[in-house]
């Protein structure tokens, strides 16, 4: 059974417009799956990348355009400037990692639910009780978003290192453990659900 690693940052509006299309291959071909929230602008000034704040207006302008596409050709609702972004994004980390531990619950949409409350809701998603709101709508125990707090943290640094030394350098990114195929971004999904048929 094939194992993808997916790592990606729950504020991420590249990482929302993948929707829930990792978990729909995932299961298409019974692979499983290991979330890997991370910093993510720590992952920019580790590999090379520009955090947004300091690129050029041009690829501002650009990178507009193509939400605007990617969300009309997915059908999926988004605020482009939502309130409050950029939002802190460890607490839901943290949340998300807490809850991959635990098991029980559905991980995949807990993750979603996050993206969707930076870019559809607009909600604080490093609020405590919004967190707890999210974690009890997926199948988990609230009370994660207080106690995981530490395991999160040591975990959350360890992916950031994790992507640096397997070739990561943007999100969401995916590799396949058993090919060490990568894939960046949610436009080479279908490229995974190919790659997956292969082995």
């Amino acid at each position: 059974m094939a194992h993808i690693d997916y790592f990606f940052a729950v504020f991420s509006p590249w990482t929302y417009l993948a929707g829930d299309r990792l978990e729909r291959i995932a299961a298409k071909h019974g692979a499983s799956v290991t979330y890997k929230p991370l910093d993510l602008m720590g992952l920019f000034d580790r590999t090379g990348g520009t955090r947004p704040q300091a690129r050029h207006p041009n690829r501002l302008k650009y990178r507009m355009q193509e939400l605007e596409r990617w969300s009309q050709r997915l059908g999926m609702e988004m605020k482009f400037t939502p309130a409050g972004y950029p939002p802190n994004p460890a607490p839901a980390s943290y949340a998300v990692i807490a809850a991959q531990k635990a098991g029980g619950g559905d991980l995949g949409g807990l993750v979603q639910s996050f993206l969707r409350g930076v870019w559809v809701e607009e909600v604080n998603i490093a609020d405590d009780a919004v967190i707890q709101e999210k974690l009890a709508a997926h199948g988990f125990d609230p009370k994660l978003a207080l106690t995981g707090l530490f395991d999160g943290a040591v975990t959350y640094e360890k992916n950031l290192e994790e992507a640096v030394e397997r070739g990561v350098f943007g999100a969401p990114f995916y590799i396949v453990r058993e090919s060490d195929a990568r894939f960046w971004g949610q436009d080479r999904l279908d490229f995974l659900d190919d790659h997956l048929g292969s082995l």
